[in-house]
């Protein structure tokens, strides 16, 4: 039994949470018709439907200014997460606090303090110029026009969109349009940045350009962040913890470098050689991923990559050595599948 101090203990920090997620459901019904005609006769007298759990029981908490990325495939139920955050969806279980709020009763407290940037939909109007839409938005979040001004300068020269406020939004490219879109979404200066795949799309500088946005905007008024995408690069650049969901399941909730370490206990020794080995002389150093004769990568477990970094240089000749993590990417596909030790 917890006793009456733990448990206001409990609670207290319940309420230092910014977002607070506790058995988290969200069930949808789905008509499936069979092929043919004969099955859309049978689906017209009587229609089958089946369950599907886009998000079934899962629980975390973030803390003000903690930058958290939220991982799974395509279908793993984070954008529908995000949007039972954000209050466009109503839950089927469990509860949800954002900043003490309910997000479905949509209070508009609650909605002055976060924004939700979809990098596969958009809010500026499309046949005018960006700062029309910012204009709507500064009337629709009551943002007095003095802050305004302010705010958009501010933006404006992080974002570097100064050009781009006049020109018409389907003349801007995808990489400005995302730019100005991020602008729109935080010209109320939110406290949550809900962020659902940001940088699709997008080049590798500009991908490079908004991250560095999101990493300032986060330091400069300690937003919490919560974070989509596919490309990890944007994950290993600001988020030091993450969560990963699959079919609508948690699997991990934790330190990205310490799931790496779980998931992956090797690390990929890149050697290059002066003048060709047999390939059975590195298998002696570990197992080989690739081998073309000069160069070769080798998996060395963590704890002996510095006494075989050693060896190499000392018994083989070697013109270059380099120690990495595997790709991220596949750690990742790792856990997804289920087969890493951070499953839980």
């Amino acid at each position: 039994m917890i006793s009456g101090l733990a448990l206001s203990a409990q609670r207290s920090s319940f309420i230092t949470m910014t977002i607070h997620v506790r058995n988290l459901r969200k069930y949808y019904e789905v008509h499936r018709k069979e092929v043919g005609l004969s099955g859309s006769l049978r689906a017209f007298f009587k229609r089958r439907y089946e369950t599907v759990k886009a998000v079934d029981d899962i629980s975390f908490s973030i803390e003000p200014g903690e930058m958290v990325g939220f991982l799974g495939p395509n279908g793993a139920g984070k954008t529908t997460t995000l949007k039972v955050l954000s209050g466009l969806l109503f839950p089927s279980g469990g509860t949800a606090e954002v900043l003490g709020y309910t997000p479905f009763e949509r209070r508009t407290p609650f909605l002055k303090q976060i924004t939700l940037v979809m990098g596969q939909k958009q809010q500026l109007l499309w046949d005018l110029p960006a700062q029309e839409t910012f204009e709507v938005n500064r009337v629709i979040y009551e943002v007095p026009e003095s802050d305004y001004r302010r705010i958009l300068k501010e933006l404006t020269e992080l974002l570097e969109i100064g050009d781009l406020l006049q020109k018409q939004v389907r003349k801007l490219s995808l990489g400005e349009r995302m730019k100005c879109e991020l602008a729109a979404a935080l010209l109320h200066r939110p406290r949550i940045l809900f962020l659902d795949e940001p940088t699709i799309g997008l080049d590798v500088t500009m991908q490079s350009r908004v991250r560095e946005f999101v990493a300032e905007y986060n330091r400069r008024y300690e937003a919490t962040v919560l974070l989509t995408s596919h490309y990890m690069a944007d994950v290993t650049a600001l988020c030091k913890r993450i969560i990963v969901i699959n079919r609508g399941h948690l699997l991990y909730d934790g330190n990205l470098q310490t799931m790496i370490e779980q998931a992956a206990p090797h690390k990929l020794v890149k050697v290059t050689l002066s003048e060709p080995v047999a390939r059975d002389v590195l298998q002696g150093y570990g197992i080989v991923e690739r081998f073309d004769g000069l160069e070769a990568d080798l998996l060395v477990g963590r704890a002996e990559t510095t006494r075989v970094g050693a060896r190499l240089l000392a018994e083989l000749p070697v013109a270059d050595v380099t120690i990495a993590e595997p790709p991220i990417e596949e750690i990742i596909g790792e856990v997804f599948a289920g087969n890493g030790r951070g499953e839980t």
